[in-house]
């Protein structure tokens, strides 16, 4: 996975439409998650489209796997799993995501409905980050 600054990088150079087709090939990056992970217990709440997130740790840092129903949606997700991925548990839990994400101004880029879920999004990766670093 592309690394934040990376995406950035060529984010900032593109006009609107090309920035939704950047989105939608950040969410084809994303791992494939299993059919049987997408449970109740994995979506996140407040999206207006279907999203998926778990948590794997290996080695001391945190592996997410995540998927959406929509593909705009996929790539916020990929985004957002992007400032986290393999990164360990306790970075994660005290990361400002939100600050993380902020060059890319998605709430002005975005309509709100596909920017509504981005907070519950961030909120259950620190929390699954925090339950790690604490266990």
């Amino acid at each position: 996975m592309r690394s934040l600054s990376d995406i950035y990088d060529e984010y900032e150079f593109l006009e609107s439409d090309e920035r939704y087709r950047l989105l939608i090939e950040l969410g084809r990056t994303l791992d494939p998650m299993p059919d049987a992970l997408k449970t109740d217990a994995t979506l996140v709440r407040g999206c207006s489209a279907s999203v998926w997130v778990y948590p794997t740790e290996g080695e001391g840092r945190l592996h997410f796997l995540a998927d959406s129903n929509a593909a705009i949606t996929k790539g916020i997700v990929a985004l957002v799993i992007s400032a986290v991925q393999d990164k360990p548990a306790r970075e994660i839990a005290a990361m400002d995501v939100t600050a993380a994400l902020e060059p890319f101004d998605l709430r002005n880029q975005l309509s709100s409905n596909r920017t509504q879920g981005v907070p519950n999004m961030i909120a259950l990766v620190h929390e699954h980050a925090a339950r790690l670093a604490n266990a």
